[in-house]
C-alpha cells in the first residue's frame, strides 16, 4: 500500500456507474477498482489520473459515518461541499476541449493565474466541481503579492487575545 496517496477524495452520485463512464470519457480518468453489490449497485470504486486517485460512490447513509447522509449535489439543489482540484502536467487546453465535447459544464474557461498555473473549472453530470490546473510559471511570493495586493505566507499568524 506504499503507492497510496495520503489523501483521497470521495464524490457521491445518484448514478455512480454513469459517473464512472462519464469521468472516463470527459476527463480521461481510469477506473482502477469497482466493487458492485449483488443487485448491481456500486458499493465502492476508485479512479486514477496522473498518479492521483478519487473514489466515486453511491449516495448512502450509514452507521460508519455517524448517520450522515452522503449525497450528490443534485440532492442539494446544486450546492457542493467540496472542490476537487486536479493537477495536469501538460495539455490543459486539449483536456478542456475534451471535457467540453463530452458535455462538461464549463464554469471558467482556461486562463492563466497569478500563482503560475493555467486553470479551468467544470461541473460534471451531477454538479460536482472539478478544477484542473497546469503549471506554467514559478512566480515569487513578492511577484504574486504585487500582482494581487494580497499577503501570502506559509504559516498561521501568532494567536492574539480577542
Amino acid at each position: 500500500m506504499a503507492d497510496q496517496p495520503t489523501f483521497k477524495s470521495s464524490a457521491f452520485y445518484r448514478d455512480p456507474m454513469a459517473a464512472l463512464r462519464w469521468l472516463e470519457a470527459a476527463f480521461g480518468f481510469e477506473t482502477t477498482t469497482l466493487v458492485t453489490e449483488p443487485n448491481g449497485r456500486v458499493g465502492y470504486s476508485e479512479m486514477s489520473f496522473h498518479g492521483g486517485q478519487v473514489s466515486i460512490n453511491s449516495e448512502f447513509t450509514g452507521d460508519i459515518i455517524g448517520g450522515v447522509r452522503m449525497v450528490s449535489p443534485l440532492e442539494l439543489d446544486g450546492r457542493c461541499t467540496q472542490f476537487i482540484r486536479v493537477h495536469i502536467p501538460e495539455g490543459i487546453d486539449e483536456h478542456y476541449k475534451r471535457a467540453r465535447a463530452a458535455g462538461a459544464r464549463i464554469t471558467q474557461e482556461p486562463q492563466d493565474q497569478f500563482y503560475g498555473e493555467r486553470t479551468y473549472r467544470a461541473l460534471d453530470l451531477e454538479g460536482h466541481v472539478w478544477n484542473f490546473a497546469q503549471p506554467i510559471a514559478q512566480p515569487t511570493i513578492i511577484e504574486m503579492e504585487a500582482a494581487t495586493g494580497l499577503k501570502l505566507t506559509s504559516s498561521l499568524p501568532e494567536k492574539t487575545d480577542g
